[in-house]
């Protein structure tokens, strides 16, 4: 006897969704990504963030432009769906010519979000929240085979308008 395909429940996956809304609008401020040397590149930052498919993906790009010529030096694009039947926050990220996907932690008291990527030995975790004066606040930290976990990058940014 073959068994009918799981029909999604929409209104679950959109209640769910709708947690994500505080990140919803256009968002600039700065991004900091230390590099191996030591040193550390210093971005202008811009995030935005919007629902797609009445309201079943948020899509989220990041720009980060250098300081000194304008030209970007980081873009990212971020896919953020709800999986009603594993109750999880999945994600699939655009970066450099390639994409990773992994699972998204939402905190339900606060607005904090956290995920990580695995890319062979490379290892990376990410929290994102709301500090109290409603600046959108990352924190992201990298490990390389057996070495511990070190900041690589922080971003800062509010909203416009």
């Amino acid at each position: 006897m073959t068994q009918s395909p799981r029909v999604p429940d929409t209104e679950v996956q959109r209640a769910a969704m709708r947690k994500l809304s505080f990140l919803v609008g256009r968002w600039h401020g700065e991004t900091s990504i230390l590099r191996g040397s030591g040193g550390s590149l210093e971005l202008s930052q811009t995030e935005e963030a919007e629902y797609k498919l009445d309201g079943l993906v948020l899509i989220i790009q990041g720009v980060g432009r250098s300081k000194a010529d304008g030209k970007p030096a980081l873009q990212a694009l971020g896919m953020i769906s709800y999986d009603d039947e594993a109750r999880t926050y999945n994600m699939r990220a655009y970066n450099d010519g390639r994409y990773l996907e992994t699972e998204v932690r939402l905190a339900e008291a606060e607005k904090v979000m956290t995920w990580a990527f695995v890319l062979g030995e490379i290892r990376t975790s990410s929290v994102l929240r709301m500090d109290d004066a409603g600046d959108w606040t990352e924190f992201h930290e990298i490990s390389m085979n057996s070495e511990p976990p070190r900041k690589f990058m922080e971003v800062r940014v509010h909203r416009q308008g």
